[in-house]
C-alpha cells in the first residue's frame, strides 16, 4: 500500500463546481480533487462515467467519478511512473511507464495488472499511448522508437514489438516523442515532438514525415486528442490548447484556436466526457511536496 492510500480511502473528496449554472450542475464536474501529493500527468476516460489518472510519483492508478467527484485508488503502482492512459472496449487500461521503460495493462473493473511489459532496458522515458490500428502504441522520449502491442482479435500479446522511427524526426536534447493519436482516416498516427513543436505523421512502420501546419507549431505539445478531424494539443508549460484541423490523412493542418483558461496550471494529458475536455494539472512549476494540491479541471469542447 502507498503512503497515501490509506488516506484516501478514508476520505471523501468531492469536485468543485465552478460557477455552474443550475442546468450546468447535472453535467460532469467542472473540476476533480485529486490526493495531495499524488502527481497526476495521464488521463483516460471510457464510456462509463469515471477518469483514470496514473502518478508519475509511484505509477498508482485513481479513479474518480464524473458524476460525483468521489475517488480512490483502483490499482497500487509499481514504484515507477503511470504516464499516457488509453482505455479501450474490453476496460482495459494501457498505462505508459515513464522512466521505468515499462507498460501494463489494468482491469479498470478490479484493478488488476493483467499483462506487464517491459520495452526498454537502456534509459528510457515511455510517455504515451494511443489504441489504434489493432494494436496499443507506446511512444519512447528518449530514443527514436515505438512500441507496439499488436492486439489480434483483441488478445494482449506475450511482448512488445519496437518500431523504429526513420524519415524527417529528428531526436534533440529533451523530450522527443510525446503525445500520440492516430490520423483522422486512422491509417496512421500523428506524433507530437514537445522540444520541437513538430507534428509528425507516422506509419505503422514508423515512416515519419513532418505535418504541414503552414509555418505553426505546438511547443511543448504533451497530450493529444483527436476528435473528427480536429486535433487537441496540449502545450503544458504554456497553458494552452492548440487546436488543429487536420486533412484526412493527417500530413497537413491548419491552426484554428488557441485556448486557455485560469485553472490551467500545466495541463498535460488530455481525455473528452460530455462535450468536455478534461486535463489534469501536473503543476510541473510547483514544488511537488507530499502536502502539494492537484486536481484536473475541464473545458467545454471548443
Amino acid at each position: 500500500m502507498s503512503r497515501r492510500t490509506l488516506a484516501i480511502v478514508i476520505s471523501t473528496l468531492m469536485a468543485v463546481t465552478l460557477g455552474a449554472t443550475p442546468a450546468e450542475a447535472h453535467s460532469p464536474v467542472r473540476t476533480l480533487s485529486l490526493p495531495d501529493g499524488f502527481q497526476p500527468e495521464g488521463i483516460a476516460i471510457g464510456d462509463s462515467p469515471y477518469a483514470y489518472f496514473g502518478s508519475r510519483l509511484d505509477g498508482d492508478i485513481y479513479r474518480v467519478s464524473l458524476k460525483t467527484g468521489k475517488g480512490s485508488v483502483l490499482s497500487q503502482g509499481p514504484g515507477t511512473p503511470s504516464l499516457g492512459l488509453k482505455i479501450d472496449e474490453k476496460n482495459r487500461l494501457f498505462v505508459s511507464g515513464g522512466s521505468g521503460g515499462n507498460a501494463r495493462v489494468i482491469d479498470t473493473r478490479s484493478g488488476a495488472v493483467l499483462k506487464s511489459y517491459t520495452l526498454q532496458t537502456v534509459p528510457s522515458f515511455i510517455n504515451d499511448v494511443v489504441l489504434t490500428g489493432g494494436a496499443a502504441w507506446f511512444t519512447d522520449s528518449t530514443n527514436p522508437v515505438l512500441f507496439k502491442l499488436p492486439l489480434t482479435r483483441g488478445t494482449l500479446p506475450a511482448e512488445a514489438v519496437g518500431v523504429p522511427l526513420t524519415g524527417e524526426i529528428a531526436y534533440a536534447t529533451g523530450n522527443n516523442a510525446n503525445g500520440i493519436a492516430a490520423t483522422p482516416d486512422g491509417r496512421a498516427l500523428i506524433v507530437v515532438q514537445s522540444n520541437t513543436g513538430k507534428l509528425f505523421r507516422t506509419t505503422y512502420g514508423g515512416v515519419t514525415t513532418e505535418v504541414d501546419l503552414g509555418g505553426e507549431l505546438v511547443p511543448n505539445g504533451d497530450g493529444l486528442w483527436l476528435r473528427g478531424r480536429d486535433l487537441y494539443v496540449v502545450q503544458n508549460r504554456l497553458n494552452l490548447i492548440a487546436k488543429i484541423r487536420l486533412n484526412r490523412d493527417g500530413s497537413a493542418g491548419r491552426l484554428v484556436v488557441r485556448t486557455t483558461d485560469p485553472s490551467f496550471d500545466v495541463p498535460t494529458t488530455i481525455a473528452e466526457y460530455g462535450s468536455r475536455l478534461f486535463l489534469p494539472n501536473a503543476r510541473f512549476t510547483t514544488p511537488a511536496e507530499p502536502t502539494t494540491t492537484y486536481n484536473a479541471v475541464s473545458v467545454p469542447v471548443s
